[in-house]
């Protein structure tokens, strides 16, 4: 059985590594309230803009000016990766991890695969391995639709160019503070709604096609990506309060199994010390 002294200090320890625990779990947990708000204020416009982009994109079939809907031979893929800047957030981090490496080792294996990171822990991990045109993980230090706006602008521009073939967007979903559902995007080219065409698609263009495809498509594609990280975003602090909660957890249980070893230490002490006494009482009175 340990000593009494590194008992005390096995138990000072871990009392401090549970009040930071429990301090991260409070801040998470702050953070993670007005992030939840704000994905699920946006979602349900994001997604009616999405499927308003696939039935337009339908209805575009054939046509020339849909320059975002062009299906094309894929040897080219651009996965735009997104984690986080700090870890301690129980497996959100590296579940992203595990689903690049399985695009790059078996969906896409044999194509050239680059990477636009956001977030330092995939990008130390992916700029191992491959290539990564651009790092953006500066974005979440001022996370706004116009600063995201500029890096869609910059993937549109890479698809349209020929720079690449495909470009797709891996990210945690938001469900809820301890379940985030790791999700694979098809960024560009759009991807039609399944079995809409030209004739089924019931909208009335109002200006022409042509300016609405101008218009209106870079901003959904604008807003496909601003709620992929911000879903990603409000995932981080779920699964760090979920983490530091469980932290937290064990921490008090790991100090409160010290603190009985502790007091079992001390009364067997204790009790040494008393037999020592009394042997010593009858050995005098001998």
């Amino acid at each position: 059985m340990a000593n009494l002294k590194e008992l005390r200090s096995r138990i000072t320890s871990v009392s401090s590594t549970m009040q930071i625990t429990s301090a991260m779990k409070m801040v998470s947990a702050a953070k993670l309230n007005k992030a939840q708000q704000a994905i699920t204020a946006m979602r349900p416009y994001a997604d009616k803009l999405t499927e308003l982009l696939q039935s337009l994109s339908a209805s575009l079939e054939g046509d020339s000016s849909s320059v975002y809907a062009e299906q094309r031979e894929v040897n080219k893929v651009l996965v735009v990766a997104i984690a986080s800047n700090r870890g301690l957030a129980g497996a959100f981090n590296s579940n992203i991890i595990k689903a690049v490496k399985g695009l790059y080792e078996n969906e896409y294996a044999g194509k050239q695969i680059d990477f636009v990171t956001i977030g330092k822990k995939v990008n130390d991990v992916v700029s191992k391995t491959h290539t990564v045109v651009a790092n953006k993980s500066e974005v979440y230090d001022d996370l706004t639709f116009a600063n995201v706006g500029t890096i869609a602008e910059e993937l549109m521009q890479m698809f349209t160019n020929g720079a690449y073939d495909r470009i797709v967007v891996v990210y945690n979903k938001f469900r809820n503070a301890a379940s985030q559902d790791v999700t694979i995007e098809q960024f560009l080219p759009i991807v039609p709604i399944e079995g809409a065409t030209a004739s089924n698609v019931d909208y009335i263009f109002e200006p022409t096609k042509e300016e609405i495809v101008e218009q209106l498509i870079p901003k959904s594609l604008k807003t496909q990506l601003y709620k992929a990280i911000r879903d990603s975003f409000a995932s981080e602090h779920g699964a760090r309060m979920t983490a530091m909660h469980k932290a937290t957890d064990n921490a008090t249980e790991l100090r409160d199994s010290l603190k009985l070893s502790y007091n079992k230490a001390r009364q067997a002490a204790i009790t040494n010390e008393i037999l020592e006494i009394v042997g010593g009482a009858e050995a005098l009175n001998s």
